[in-house]
């Protein structure tokens, strides 16, 4: 369940999809392309509509992808952390962004412009293959999210909304699998997709089963197997 955190630029970068089939010549070469951007908590890094034209891997920190409906709702689509990559859709199919990112905590970014990547696409296959994968992957990600909307009740999404955050961000101690998360109430409602009341009162009663701890912004996890079956 716990995956190895960074502790450097060049880790973050090389669990990267864009990196990973990279020498470390060729790692370095792409590396000096890129723009180094710090984002404080809050920071809007693109806004959904607008024009997109640089994609970006995180180095520390964690952002979120949201999408808002024309009535004002906001929906999470993602928490992304270091070595995650995000906004690489424009590389491929250039036109208004389909959501917005915003750091979710302190982060720092590498951007890299479009044109610059083309020309590493070019001659390295391997590495569009790459990008290719992952942008699969999100994709069968947004399906399975579209089904638990569908098939599954909120608890079991919140089960498994925990169990992916866990995936990401848990850290395994002597009590059960931390999961700092850094999302409000109402982020992580928007996460679910449901009301943050029936979000609240899912995350109670499993407390009371045992299965885990809730804190401000994080959550301990006390019974992994449990959870993962509520979240089938």
């Amino acid at each position: 369940m716990e995956r190895k955190a960074p502790t450097t630029v060049d880790d973050a970068l090389m669990q990267s999809p864009l990196f990973a089939s990279l020498d470390a010549e060729a790692a370095a070469a792409l590396r000096a392309s890129m723009t180094e951007q710090t984002t404080p908590r809050g920071t809007v890094i693109f806004a959904e509509g607008q024009i997109g034209d640089h994609m970006y891997v995180i180095v520390e920190g964690k952002v979120k992808l949201g999408h808002a409906s024309p009535d004002g709702r906001e929906s999470l689509m993602a928490v992304l952390g270091p070595g995650e990559i995000f906004g690489e859709l424009s590389l491929f199919d250039p036109g208004p962004r389909a959501a917005s990112a915003t750091a979710l905590t302190d982060a720092r970014v590498l951007a890299l412009g479009n044109m610059s990547l083309r020309s590493w696409l070019a001659g390295r296959p391997e590495v569009a293959e790459a990008l290719l994968a992952a942008l699969a992957r999100r994709l069968r990600r947004n399906n399975e999210t579209l089904g638990d909307l569908v098939f599954s009740d909120v608890p079991g999404r919140v089960a498994k909304a925990l169990l992916d955050l866990a995936d990401k961000f848990g850290e395994v101690t002597a009590d059960g699998i931390l999961v700092k998360h850094d999302l409000t109430q109402e982020e992580l409602a928007q996460l679910v997709g449901a009301s943050r009341e029936t979000v609240n009162k899912a995350l109670a009663d499993f407390a009371q089963r045992g299965w885990l701890r809730v804190d401000q912004r994080e959550v301990l996890l006390l019974s992994v197997d449990r959870l993962a079956r509520r979240a089938r």
